[in-house]
């Protein structure tokens, strides 16, 4: 008899995870060339790439650039299942009007169904993937903040 283990390495994971620390430029390039040959599987890695968690990771004029893009609505949905650094995060980048009518959008909606809730954090995630295409925000590198100059 022969045994046999078989192990599998590698994987659209480690492939996200290896692009979220390549530079930039060169992220782009792969993931351009990926999606010309396989559009699901490119698509599959840049979901994996940057959650929408990974938004608490984000410079605060980042956020305040995403704020403008999302409505309070949506926020209130995605962040029923956020964490609370990312609610407090978010909550500190808006006027505190916004933030308490922000609270209160997120009482009344109650319970929610984790479909809907991963359903609004993707079109948040692909708000802040748009955004970066475009050069409005950065998304961070995983490397310290920079620090900037006025």
């Amino acid at each position: 008899m022969v045994n046999q283990k078989h192990t599998n390495i590698g994987g659209v994971e480690s492939v996200a995870e290896i692009l979220n620390v390549c530079e930039r430029s060169i992220e782009r390039t792969i993931m351009e060339s990926l999606g010309r040959e396989d559009p699901e599987l490119s698509d599959e890695i840049r979901r994996l790439m940057f959650v929408f968690e990974d938004i608490s990771k984000l410079a605060d004029r980042d956020i305040q650039a995403l704020l403008k893009n999302v409505e309070t609505a949506q926020w209130a949905m995605s962040l029923k299942g956020g964490s609370q650094t990312l609610q407090e995060k978010v909550m500190r980048n808006m006027s505190t009007r916004a933030a308490e009518n922000l609270r209160e959008e997120m009482d009344y909606l109650g319970s929610v169904r984790i479909s809907e809730v991963e359903a609004v954090q993707q079109k948040i995630v692909d708000i802040v993937r748009h955004l970066e295409d475009t050069g409005e925000i950065s998304r961070p590198t995983g490397e310290e903040e920079e620090e900037y100059v006025s």
